[in-house]
């Protein structure tokens, strides 16, 4: 029987990336439709968790005036727990909380307090609650000026802004896509407790800029991919290519002489590995997005069209490219794509990737354009 998820904030930053970890596995979960107006609509609001075995309770206010960030965010919890009351349901409750909790700011007590109605709500009705105690969250489609630093200087540094550094203090940083793992490793919980995932970093302000400086000299002024030793390397640079307005075709230099021509297709620093397929005309190869690799297409003979889409959008983005002028598109993760071959002869396509492939974990995932 699947496991019946609600998730409050599910169109936010998070929320996005928590739905698209459990779109992975349709035969376990089935994903309850949530709208932030159902905060104001109590009979919505009702529905809502009566529908729900388990609701990871994620929208907030982040920034403002402090004291609205403090009653909106009370309040939030209030409702859902009045909901609950009235219908006589006792869901799981993942709650996300923040390790601004203890500092004694109004956005903290939000979340302490929050994390405490929570909590003896559960105890009163026997209930189970999931108290995550979350540091500073960084990954790709997060706000700017709003979600965290990180999104904030991958925006200016892709739109010709000046990033500035107001106070160097150091951060712990924990990657979207492992928090959302995290909530859902937690879902069949039977017993209520207090969860701290583990930063997959710590860096100060002033490195993080600095790091990310390098990201664009590297990948937007020298057309390479950056050396990427870590984990968090990659994942902050997925993070960072995510801000980009859209796919950029890089045309490398067409070396010809009477022998032919010499295409220099990838400069990485980091490793993984090419090849290259032949398609006939009227063929779509892909359909398929990735979570984590850094993959980039080049077409060197016959005429292509390369789509791609965002998964929980219906925008879709369209490349027409061709052997005769080279180009290299590169696949942001969460993406899904595909490469049809438009010619009317053979299309040989070159792709790189950055890490080798594993069969037991190759991170594709079916998802039509």
């Amino acid at each position: 029987m699947k496991l019946r998820v609600g998730i409050t904030g599910q169109n936010g930053f998070i929320g996005y990336h928590v739905v698209q970890q459990l779109r992975l596995s349709p035969e376990k979960y089935e994903i309850i439709s949530f709208e932030k107006d159902c905060f104001n609509d109590p009979a919505g609001l009702q529905q809502f968790v009566k529908s729900c075995d388990a609701v990871i309770h994620l929208a907030a206010m982040n920034r403002g005036d402090e004291n609205e960030i403090y009653a909106t965010n009370i309040s939030l919890v209030k409702k859902l727990i009045a909901a609950m009351g009235t219908v006589g349901v006792t869901p799981h409750i993942l709650f996300s909380s923040s390790t601004q909790e203890t500092r004694g700011n109004l956005y903290g007590n939000s979340k302490k307090e929050g994390a405490e109605l929570f909590a003896a709500w559960a105890e009163e009705n026997h209930a189970v609650f999931s108290h995550f105690v979350i540091p500073n969250v960084f990954g790709p489609f997060s706000r700017p000026y709003y979600n965290t630093v990180v999104a904030t200087f991958c925006h200016q540094l892709t739109h010709n802004e000046t990033p500035r550094v107001d106070v160097d203090a150091a951060m712990n940083l924990i990657y979207v896509g492992d928090l959302a793992k995290e909530f859902i490793a937690h879902l069949h919980d039977e017993t209520s407790s207090v969860i701290s995932p583990q930063p997959v970093a710590e860096i100060s302000v002033s490195g993080l800029l600095a790091r990310l400086e390098e990201f664009k000299t590297w990948y937007f002024e020298k057309g390479m991919i950056p050396a990427l030793p870590t984990r968090f390397d990659v994942d902050l640079f997925n993070t960072f290519r995510s801000f980009a307005n859209d796919i950029i075709p890089i045309y490398p230099e067409l070396h010809t002489d009477p022998r032919g021509a010499f295409v220099e297709v990838m400069k990485e620093m980091t490793g993984g590995q090419t090849s290259f397929s032949t398609t006939v005309p009227g063929i779509t190869r892909g359909n398929h997005y990735h979570l984590r690799k850094i993959e980039r297409f080049c077409v060197v003979k016959g005429k292509a069209l390369i789509r791609t889409r965002r998964v929980g959008t219906d925008i879709v983005n369209e490349y027409e490219v061709s052997g005769d002028k080279p180009a290299c598109i590169d696949m942001p993760i969460y993406y899904t794509h595909n490469i049809k071959n438009i010619g009317d002869e053979e299309l040989l396509t070159i792709f790189w990737i950055n890490e080798l492939f594993d069969p037991n974990d190759p991170d594709t995932y079916y998802e039509v354009v």
